[in-house]
């Protein structure tokens, strides 16, 4: 029997809000919120555990009212109200979950034969390593390192952004002492995205084992990077502006190693 909640007060509502808003909730309950039908598919299909279901029957979309489930999953149906109280978006088919979180470091990665990694340093949005995850997952990139992440990877605004991203393409945090020689010792060249003494990325060869790595916009990468670094590469800037969105950026050098190794 499906339990209904009409209560904002209900305490399994407060603990949704507080896994929504609050990194420290997550890190203490060992959840986070996924909220809409698509990204639940991602993520059961990357093998999270789900643990808790809403659904809102009244803003349903599509024929079927919930996905398959696994067994032992606890669903909920709440009010339109409630629903509209604890949903980002309008648009999410009446369905938020509660997941379990999933502790990965670089030992668990599994890299191919000529690996196209990318390595986001102190990335503070979680918009734009949301954003540079769904433009990892089209490339089909091996991994996304985030290195001294100042947001953490269960943040319900990386999840929206990333479209599923984030449970598609393997995703680790670490620290860039230890980024830095997990690369060294897999061989992976390290090109270092910045303006000061670089070549046109165009002009590098990316078909070798490569990692991309980015730093934020307003300080670029920290030293450590642009001292390990095999080369530097930037993206001509023709206009007055001196530099791009970071996940803009990401994404032009990523399709640029598509395009090198078709």
């Amino acid at each position: 029997m499906i339990e209904k909640i009409t209560s904002l007060q209900n305490p399994k509502i407060k603990l949704l809000l507080q896994l929504q808003q609050k990194s420290s909730e997550r890190r203490k309950a060992e959840l986070f919120v996924v909220e809409g039908r698509r990204e639940l598919m991602h993520c059961m299909e990357a093998g999270y555990e789900v643990d808790t279901v809403f659904w809102c029957s009244s803003v349903e979309v599509g024929t079927e009212p919930i996905p398959s489930l696994p067994e032992g999953v606890r669903l909920f149906e709440v009010s339109k109200d409630i629903y509209e109280r604890v949903a980002y978006r309008g648009s999410t088919e009446g369905i938020i979950a509660e997941v379990r979180t999933r502790q990965q470091s670089l030992a668990d990665l599994q890299l191919g034969a000529s690996p196209l990694v990318v390595v986001v340093e102190r990335v503070e949005k979680p918009g734009n390593l949301g954003a540079i995850l769904r433009s990892a997952d089209a490339a089909g990139v091996d991994a996304v390192i985030v290195c001294d992440p100042l947001t953490d990877l269960y943040n319900p605004n990386l999840i929206r952004s990333s479209i599923g991203g984030i449970f598609s393409v393997p995703c680790v945090a670490c620290t860039s002492e230890e980024c830095i020689a997990f690369l060294k010792q897999r061989g992976i060249q390290i090109l270092t995205a910045q303006l000061q003494d670089s070549s046109l990325y165009y002009d590098t060869d990316m078909r070798r084992p490569t990692a991309i790595v980015m730093g934020t916009e307003a300080t670029g990468l920290t030293d450590q990077w642009r001292e390990a670094a095999d080369a530097h590469i930037r993206i001509p800037m023709l206009g007055r502006i001196d530099s791009l969105n970071v996940s803009v950026s990401a994404a032009i050098l990523m399709y640029e190693a598509v395009r090198q190794r078709q």
